[in-house]
């Protein structure tokens, strides 16, 4: 079945969504744990349990928005609807996030801590989850998707070198640091919020397909558990969610490692401009490699790279100074660009899959199911670091014991680089290759299309 190609505007304005998708996680990620421990002053096993916590209860948001949007019926469309309204959120409960309560109960700071987070992840998951479920419906093409989502995965890039590069400064602009904070999540959730809104009004969503019209019957329990027994998809999910952990762990490792190891937390911002600068690099490098070997050998080459670089690091980067710091990130940011690319070009192959077997498209649930697994992964990762910070004797705003160094320095490497192995490992199983793809899924996809017409 030949798919049209997609038009230069249409993957212009579904990418640029993920530079505000990108931006938000690199906030998260890298800023959040460090602004609970060293603003707000929560103690650091504290504040990584309430990001657990909300990012669990967060999760469950996910297979609901994704149900919803699969039998939403607007003229936007099932996904616009969704983003609309959750970039709106988005603005407002990114400045509730960095306004500092001024709380000296621990746990009432723990309680508002974890009651803001979720309220926030919440709006986020009505802007990612239908956003992403665009991907399969844009275009059916194996190696198209790929290319759309090279275009998505620039301008996460971009996304997140504008979060890398901005927050502090902003933060630093102004003498009072809860004012600086609260500007930043201002100006950032703005910036969220109007790159989301362009995607809304860009994309115009398919004609609903005739299986579509009608709501399926399946309840919210019977879908999950039906997309839950399709091998690949669960492969292609825990894969990514490994990965996500590991990355997580380092990004929210990072800035402490530059602060209380090399005492140098203001050259933080050009390590990470180097690492996104060889990401941003390399993903029209991984995008032709992967047409010629194939999404999964590119996938866990980038990775197996990423994880052999932070164990590396692990043994030489204390000693050595900042150079060696920006050496690894350089590297690193090669491997990890796949992590950009790849999940979100496997994913659709996946969802068509499911399609060719059942004859209904229900790319929300599996976004939803996706997205789960991922906060889940992210929730452990940054819980752990505030576990591991705290298990080694970290204290905020003061010199750190050997033992606290430790603590820091086995989280940006080995820690990390066990999941990395772990994805690599389970991606070994995938079975959907290029020729698998266009001889067992299109096919039967033109059955159906042929058969509802």
């Amino acid at each position: 079945m030949l798919a049209k190609k997609l038009s230069l505007k249409t993957k212009l304005g579904f990418g640029i969504c993920d530079l505000g998708g990108n931006l938000f996680f690199t906030i998260m990620g890298f800023y959040l744990l460090f602004y609970l421990t060293d603003t707000s002053k929560l103690l650091a096993g504290l504040a990584g349990t309430a990001l657990l916590v909300g990012k669990l209860a967060d999760a469950f948001v996910d297979p609901a928005v994704g149900f919803l949007s699969d039998r939403t019926r607007s003229r936007w469309g099932r996904r616009r609807p969704f983003i609309f309204i959750g970039s709106i959120l988005l603005f407002f409960l990114m400045i509730g996030m960095y306004t500092n309560p001024h709380i000296q109960s621990q746990l009432r700071l723990f309680i508002w801590t974890a009651v803001a987070y979720i309220l926030l992840m919440a709006s986020y998951s009505m802007v990612n989850i239908p956003y992403g479920a665009l991907t399969p419906e844009l275009s059916p093409d194996f190696d198209e998707r790929t290319t759309l989502n090279a275009y998505r995965m620039t301008f996460a890039v971009v996304g997140t070198f504008v979060g890398a590069a901005l927050v502090l400064p902003i933060v630093g602009a102004f003498a009072n640091k809860d004012l600086g904070w609260l500007a930043m999540g201002a100006i950032m959730g703005a910036v969220i919020t109007i790159t989301a809104l362009t995607t809304v009004f860009t994309i115009r969503e398919p004609p609903a397909k005739p299986e579509n019209k009608k709501k399926p019957k399946e309840g919210i329990f019977a879908t999950y558990a039906s997309a839950l027994k399709l091998k690949p998809f669960l492969l292609a999910m825990f894969t990514y969610g490994s990965h996500m952990i590991g990355i997580t762990i380092v990004q929210g490792a990072l800035l402490y490692y530059f602060k209380y190891i090399y005492n140098a937390e203001g050259k933080f911002q050009i390590a990470l401009a180097i690492f996104l600068v060889c990401v941003i690099i390399s993903i029209p490098l991984w995008t032709m490699i992967s047409k010629r070997i194939g999404k999964k050998l590119s996938y866990n080459l980038g990775m197996g790279l990423f994880a052999a670089v932070v164990i590396a690091f692990f043994f030489v980067g204390r000693g050595r100074g900042v150079g060696v710091m920006y050496v690894t990130m350089a590297i690193a940011g090669l491997g990890n660009s796949t992590n950009y690319i790849m999940p979100f070009a496997i994913l659709p192959d996946v969802t068509e899959l499911d399609y060719s077997q059942t004859g209904v498209r229900r790319e929300g649930v599996f976004y939803g199911l996706w997205n789960f697994t991922l906060k889940v992964g992210q929730a452990f990762a940054t819980a752990l670091i505030g576990w591991i910070l705290t298990a080694f004797g970290y204290v905020p705003d003061a010199a750190q014991t050997a033992t606290s160094q430790l603590g820091i320095r086995l989280l940006v490497g080995p820690v990390a680089a066990v999941f990395f192995i772990a994805g690599v490992v389970i991606l070994s199983f995938y079975p959907i290759t290029r020729k698998y793809y266009e001889t067992q899924i299109m096919p039967k996809v033109a059955a159906w299309e042929k058969k509802k017409a």
